[in-house]
């Protein structure tokens, strides 16, 4: 194992986890504030990445493609809250599966109804289609290395959002006490369709960003919101903090085993038996993890003082 490759398989763990941040970040906010299970949260993700990728093609504009997809998953959530949502958040936890899976299964054949079933390519821009030279040690991609500035000064401006503006004061409130925010004057129902759409949003910016990485397909969310539910149980459910220090822990680990896990296992096993045995304990890792967290810590690693 070289330090160029081990370096070089840091910063894709680390990639791979700003992007279950900003999809687990909205997921998270959601259910911490209005305590719904959001099985359709990955539909605001396939959103984000078709929007962008169709109106980047149509217009050969890429600063468009980003502003059709954040706003169009932005968009799409309001609506869903407005029209959906906002009926079922007093319901219990079955209700909401129940609803939020149908929704999924609705946004998937949408996408296919309105895209096709084949997939969409989705181009990296020419300005970011280049090698960046790290510390000279490695040519790394610059647009995975701008996903990982943007997802970071994106959790920067959500934690100063949440912990120094009045919005964030509300949302925390919110978050603690609904009916004492309310009794407050606190416009509760404006303050969750924000919040709401604030996750799609998110949902929206990592979909976009994962278009010319992954494959632009329907259903292409619902792998991706398996990690995110991992990574809020991890982290503690409700915690964006949490949130944020799962992700780039799974990221990691799940880049990492995937990595090395078949050369490890081939320091003591035959070919064969490393092969067959590496590329699946790899990909049980994380969720080994949540395991285990889940046995010695059920509440998660950061979880919110409210909870």
């Amino acid at each position: 194992m070289s330090a160029t490759l081990l370096l070089e398989q840091c910063l894709n763990g680390m990639q791979l986890g700003i992007m279950l941040f900003l999809m687990s970040a909205g997921l998270t906010l959601v259910f911490g504030i209005m305590n719904l299970v959001n099985l359709a949260h990955g539909s605001f993700y396939m959103a984000g990445a078709y929007l962008c990728a169709f109106v980047y093609a149509s217009s050969q504009s890429f600063l468009l493609g980003v502003i059709a997809g954040l706003g169009g998953a932005l968009l799409i959530g309001l609506i869903a809250e407005f029209l959906i949502f906002r009926r079922i958040y007093k319901g219990d936890h079955l209700d909401h599966v129940l609803v939020t899976f149908g929704l999924t299964l609705i946004f998937n054949d949408l996408a296919r109804l309105i895209w096709g079933p084949a997939a969409l390519f989705a181009r990296v821009p020419p300005f970011l289609a280049g090698q960046v030279n790290i510390f000279g040690l490695i040519s790394y991609p610059a647009y995975r290395l701008a996903i990982i500035v943007v997802g970071l000064a994106v959790a920067a401006l959500l934690y100063g959002l949440l912990r120094h503006t009045r919005l964030g004061m509300l949302i925390r409130a919110s978050a603690s006490n609904r009916t004492m925010a309310s009794a407050l004057g606190v416009n509760v129902v404006v303050l969750y369709a924000l919040v709401f759409a604030l996750g799609a949003g998110l949902a929206g910016l990592a979909g976009l960003m994962a278009g010319p990485i992954f494959t632009v397909i329907p259903g292409m969310g619902d792998n991706v919101l398996i990690l995110a539910f991992v990574v809020i149980v991890v982290g503690g459910l409700g915690s964006v903090e949490g949130a944020f220090c799962a992700a780039l822990v799974i990221g990691l680990i799940d880049t990492l085993g995937r990595s090395f896990m078949k050369p490890l296992f081939g320091l003591f096993l035959e070919r064969a038996a490393a092969d067959n045995s590496a590329p699946a304990i790899a990909s049980m890792l994380i969720y080994i993890l949540m395991a285990v967290i889940l046995f010695f810590r059920p509440q998660g690693l950061f979880p919110p003082k409210s909870r």
